[in-house]
């Protein structure tokens, strides 16, 4: 994979409770809710990874400044290692690009004030998303599921960060019609 050589991105965002259910990470320390999975280069079938680049990899001082919006900075680490090199870019204007990206969507309150679990339907995520994000199409937004809970919302994104239709092989990767929606701890 030729870093640089992609499509689209994808915006993951990931929540946290549901994450923090399964697995240990110092993200589950600070209460997070939805947090910046990653920005990834995809293809239209398929994505790039761990792709050969000239740039630097990011200081301490630069993955240490995502934490407030990516929960780790292991993980903004490994998004750049695995993801951010394929973009081309250099470390400070691939997070700038995640960090712009992040702050463009409206998380409906509703998804971030839960004060007990719930069970719904995986799309009523993605429909509230949607109606928060009048932009985002139908097709521009997925759920996915882990461990029967909601995992993560991913969002199609064009090169310059505007909405547009994930491609077909994404498809719904989250049909449940009773997923769990942990709130935040």
């Amino acid at each position: 994979d030729r870093a640089g050589e992609f499509s689209y991105y994808v915006l993951a965002l990931s929540w946290s409770p549901s994450f923090c259910s399964v697995e240990d990470s110092e993200q589950c320390d600070d209460g997070h809710g939805w947090i910046l999975h990653g920005l990834w280069p995809q293809y239209e079938e398929g994505w790039p990874s761990y792709c050969s680049t000239p740039a630097r990899g990011p200081s301490d001082a630069l993955t240490a400044g995502m934490v407030d919006i990516m929960g780790s900075s292991g993980l903004a680490w490994h998004q750049w290692r695995k993801h951010g090199v394929c973009s081309g870019l250099p470390a400070e204007d691939y997070f700038a690009l995640s960090r712009r990206a992040y702050a463009a969507v409206t998380v409906p309150a509703v998804l971030t004030q839960l004060n007990r679990p719930v069970r719904l339907p995986a799309e009523v995520v993605e429909d509230a998303l949607r109606e928060a994000n009048p932009d985002f199409s139908d097709a521009g937004v997925v759920t996915t599921c882990r461990a029967g809970r909601i995992a993560e919302l991913r969002i199609c994104l064009t090169r310059d960060l505007e909405p547009r239709d994930c491609p077909a092989d994404m498809g719904r990767d989250c049909s449940l019609r009773e997923a769990l929606f942990d709130p935040i701890r």
